[in-house]
């Protein structure tokens, strides 16, 4: 039998206009979220009149929404349950409220403290290496001297993500230049994933406490440690993935194990869609 695998997207899939036609249909979704946020969740996501979609305590907040309208109207118009859910960094807030983990608002209100404490932690950035491998990103990192730096997300064999400070990416980006490989600075505003974001981590952790968390009705791969999240643990993983690397790669291996599985990106845009491509071109022949 084939298992169906949701995926939802995280930060960098934005765009203005999403969700047009799902804010039409789900005034009780909107309705909440404007009452929390205290701004128009739907005019920030389809119109972006102050330009304030790709500011991270704004982003967050937005993808959550479209992509749990997204889901809802999957499932309403007789999309099949899946087996297994999972999200890139904010998606996996998604993959936990489609698992009944927590409802839509209080994960609205924990995304939105996580974007605050994300934002305000300015210093350094991001930069996406493609076209070497983990280990070999290791390596130059050790050859380099740059131990400022860290790996933050894993996404497929050949493209790594790395955090830290701005002029350190910029040294390393020259060095990967000159191997003939890709280096892109990503637009974020600070090294996520990282240790720079360890300022987040106490006040997160607190503010978690006043929640209760279901265990999952669905089975969820978490970014931290890509395998099964257990209801224990759903705190300490969420504040864990604040500063670890999102093990993307890994956690679509994990998925692949499984025979006759078939995936589906459900939110904004087809960024995780194109790195499942990748990641399934790069598979060896059994």
């Amino acid at each position: 039998m084939t298992k169906t695998v949701i995926m939802f997207p995280g930060q960098g899939s934005q765009e203005v206009g999403m969700g047009a036609e799902l804010f039409e249909k789900y005034h009780d979704y909107e309705g909440q979220a404007d009452v929390l946020l205290g701004y128009s969740i739907k005019t920030l996501c389809t119109i972006d009149p102050e330009k304030e979609l790709d500011e991270t305590q704004y982003t967050q907040v937005a993808l959550y929404v479209v992509n749990a309208m997204t889901y809802r109207a999957y499932r309403e118009d007789g999309g099949t349950q899946p087996d297994f859910l999972m999200g890139h960094s904010l998606g996996e807030y998604n993959a936990l409220l489609a698992a009944d983990v927590f409802s839509f608002i209080d994960g609205l209100r924990i995304v939105q403290k996580r974007a605050q404490l994300m934002s305000q932690i300015k210093e350094g950035g991001m930069l996406a290496v493609i076209g070497l491998s983990f280990k070999q990103v290791e390596k130059l990192l050790l050859d380099q001297a740059l131990p400022q730096l860290d790996i933050a997300n894993i996404n497929t064999a050949e493209q790594i993500i790395l955090s830290g400070p701005a002029e350190d990416l910029d040294k390393i980006a020259i060095v990967i230049k000159k191997m003939k490989k890709y280096a892109i600075k990503l637009k974020t505003s600070g090294a996520f994933h990282s240790r720079y974001m360890q300022p987040a981590q106490k006040t997160f952790d607190e503010f978690l406490q006043q929640f209760t968390f279901r265990s999952p009705s669905i089975p969820v791969i978490s970014n931290y440690t890509a395998d099964t999240y257990t209801q224990e643990k759903i705190c300490d993983y969420l504040v864990a993935q604040l500063v670890s690397p999102v093990r993307w790669f890994e956690s679509v291996q994990l998925i692949l194990r499984q025979n006759h599985v078939t995936f589906a990106e459900i939110g904004s845009g087809n960024v995780l869609s194109k790195l499942l491509d990748k990641i399934m071109a790069s598979r060896q022949p059994s």
